[in-house]
């Protein structure tokens, strides 16, 4: 098989395309040069109406492919421009690579591969790439992915924030619960920031929500009431929520009273604060038993501790009614606990009273936010950081949104490759 034969099956060029010389260069380029060119008789189409137009001009174009041994593959090809009567003048399409891409289809899918597995300095340094070729190789992706995604319809979501970087700037992050995956992204954590993830929803997708699942934020809050008809029948805030302010409170409580009793020389609660904040059943039976002392006493954080557990075990309920009278009778002991950080978080449920019910008495929780959370804050380490927002937005939709990221013009390629 001769070596322009070759390279037209691996590249998947058909008429009127044809490979015309390979050349392998050993000069400072050190590459194999593919040089391909169009029929002379070959209809022009304007690859935005498919039109049949009339030749303008042509410029040379070079497009990096998948690496011949150990050297680079520059495809190298004239590409006419065509005069559109409806566009004007624009470049036809290629049928081994996507418009305005300086790489072909095979070597973006290649690359896109890799960015699922390693960091942006990883990519460019084993495919010998900038950072910038490999960033927009990853912007084109995420664009094409959310080009080709169905307009949304979910059921259950969760909202959350994330942080940006240092200095409290947030993103918000909206994902279905359903399918555990992003669906929106926007800039800080405002009420218009998820107002504007309604907006793109719309009146019908919005109805059809039946749980929001979100911390106790009031922008978010004020923002799905807003939009979301029922909202407060539609909005839970979940377990994990709950016993992060509850761990707080308790820890508050076992801060100021620990300073007392240092003071009369009583260290029984120094290095003391994950025996109070960690979950019963991650305890080994060995320090569970070490606990039962200081849990049974008459300390204060003990009480506070005792409130707190005593809130984790008021979920699944099947009926509302139940679960409003089990709450009612904890809210009740909360606020009698002389216990001011436990007191505030027992105001602050009863504030958000039907979010909380709601919560209790469905299996919806915002745990898969927090797992993607996680996530995103791996993607960030990753990369070491990232000053540009739009960037952060493209890694989180390439890894968590469950995106068709390849290029157009792969299936074709590969297929007849």
């Amino acid at each position: 098989m001769q070596d322009r034969t070759l390279y037209a099956r691996l590249l998947g060029i058909e008429d009127p395309w044809r490979v015309t010389e390979v050349t392998l260069r050993l000069d400072e380029e050190q590459a194999v040069v593919v040089s391909v060119e169009m029929g002379p008789d070959a209809a022009l189409l304007c690859p935005k109406c498919q039109g049949q137009g009339s030749r303008y001009d042509s410029r040379e174009r070079r497009w990096r492919h998948l690496d011949t041994m150990q050297y680079r593959t520059i495809l190298v090809a004239d590409v006419p421009r065509v005069q559109c009567d409806e566009h004007g003048v624009v470049q036809i399409a290629v049928p081994w690579s996507d418009p305005k891409s300086r790489f072909t289809a095979l070597f973006e899918a290649l690359v896109i591969d890799w960015l699922k597995e390693a960091s942006f300095s990883a990519v460019a340094r084993q495919l010998s790439l900038s950072w910038d070729q490999v960033a927009g190789i990853q912007d084109r992706a995420v664009r094409r992915g959310l080009a080709r995604r169905k307009k949304q319809r979910p059921r259950r979501i969760g909202v959350d924030e994330t942080s940006f970087r240092k200095r409290a700037e947030y993103i918000t992050v909206v994902n279905d619960l359903d399918r555990n995956r992003v669906l929106w992204i926007g800039d800080e954590r405002k009420k218009q920031t998820l107002s504007a993830f309604y907006a793109d929803l719309g009146p019908r997708g919005c109805a059809r929500l039946e749980s929001v699942a979100m911390d106790m934020w009031a922008p978010y809050i004020s923002s799905t009431r807003e939009h979301v008809p029922d909202a407060d029948r539609r909005i839970v805030f979940d377990k994990f929520h709950i016993a992060q302010h509850l761990g707080r409170a308790v820890d508050e409580v076992r801060r100021a009273e620990n300073r007392e009793l240092v003071r009369e020389g009583d260290g029984r609660l120094k290095k003391t604060k994950y025996l109070w904040l960690t979950n019963p059943d991650r305890m080994s039976t060995q320090r569970w038993e070490g606990f039962a002392p200081r849990r049974d006493s008459q300390l204060r954080v003990a009480r506070a501790w005792a409130i707190k557990e005593s809130a984790m075990m008021l979920w699944g309920y099947i009926r509302r009614g139940w679960a409003e009278r089990a709450w009612k009778g904890w809210y009740a002991w909360a606020i009698r606990s002389r216990l001011e950080p436990i007191k505030r978080v027992a105001r602050l449920i009863k504030y958000y009273w039907d979010g909380v019910i709601n919560a209790a008495t469905t299996n919806v929780t915002n745990a898969r936010s927090e797992g993607l959370n996680s996530k995103i804050q791996w993607i960030k380490r990753k990369a070491c950081g990232y000053r540009n927002r739009q960037r952060f937005h493209n890694a989180i939709y390439f890894h968590l949104a469950d995106l068709d990221l390849y290029p157009d013009s792969l299936q074709s390629t590969h297929t007849k490759a």
